[in-house]
């Protein structure tokens, strides 16, 4: 039986689920069951289709229509519901899958749209050879300590800073 590791990448920096994506076509072409289960996003992100083509599971909870600090008392309990069910997601169906991304599952952590201690238990209570990748800013020690991999992407430089928006299929 392969014993299935913990990857973590994060940081400021531009690249974290671009790596994951990675990995996970990796996986995909190794064979793996793959599930790519996305937190905190809005619309749909253009490697979507391609990941759903290679037959990766894509999973996602309610879309973000607008920016936390805007949403109302009830739009941030509804959301943060949402976030929480893709979680129990992943939780309740690991035993399907070699590998499972979290993407953005930290950014759901330091909003409180999931608790961090679920988090934690999914980590510490995963099958043995289920692979896992979280990515996102400003992870906090309890998922650093738990990671076998930790990836600190830094940005010495962005474009964002020189008034360039994100771009389709860049970005997102």
């Amino acid at each position: 039986m392969r014993q299935g590791l913990i990857h973590l990448y994060t940081g400021d920096g531009k690249g974290k689920t671009t790596a994951a994506i990675g990995l996970a076509v990796r996986a995909r072409g190794a064979g793996f069951r793959v599930l790519f289960a996305q937190f905190m996003k809005g619309r749909d992100t253009a490697e979507l289709g391609p990941l759903r083509q290679l037959g990766v599971e894509i999973h996602r909870g309610s879309e973000l229509t607008k920016f936390l600090p805007a949403m109302s008392d009830e739009e941030r309990v509804e959301y943060s519901s949402s976030q929480r069910c893709s979680l129990q997601y992943a939780r309740e169906n690991a035993h399907r899958f070699d590998l499972i991304v979290l993407d953005e599952i930290v950014s759901a952590i330091t909003t409180n749209m999931v608790e961090q201690e679920d988090v934690v238990s999914f980590l510490t209570e995963k099958p043995e050879a289920l692979e896992v990748v979280l990515t996102g800013r400003d992870a906090p020690e309890s998922i650093r300590v738990l990671a076998d991999y930790v990836s600190t992407i830094k940005a010495d430089k962005h474009p964002y800073n020189a008034g360039i928006l994100a771009r389709e299929g860049i970005e997102y």
